[in-house]
Order: structure tokens, then sequence, then C-alpha cells
């Protein structure tokens, strides 16, 4: 492991973390209203169909 070498203390107190926590509580909550957003529209819209990987189906609203 060439080019690695220990802090200086002034070197260790300059570090600061916490950016991946930060940038995946950011993604959490982006998905989470992505999510929110698409089950608000399935809620309000009078018919409609889903198909989703696996076999699944839904279908909502006037049936023939």
């Amino acid at each position: 492991m060439e080019g690695l070498r220990i802090l200086t203390e002034a070197e260790c107190d300059n570090c600061i973390g916490g950016e991946a926590i930060t940038l995946a509580g950011v993604m959490a909550i982006l998905a989470i209203a992505i999510i929110a957003v698409v089950c608000y529209r399935f809620f309000i819209s009078a018919e409609g169909t889903v198909k989703l990987p696996g076999g699944f189906q839904f279908e909502w609203g006037r049936f023939r």
C-alpha cells in the first residue's frame, strides 16, 4: 500500500465525516416521497391497471 501515511493530529482534526449518512438520508426521503406520490395517484384515479413483475396484476375502477 504505497503512498499511505499516518495523519498528524491537525490533519485528523480537519477530517469531518457524515457525508455518507446525509446522502443516505436524502435518498431515503426522496424514495419515500416518490412512493407517496405514486400511491396518491393510484388512489385518486377513477380506474386503471398495474402490472408488476412476477405476474401480479391489479385493476380498479369500472369493470366490464
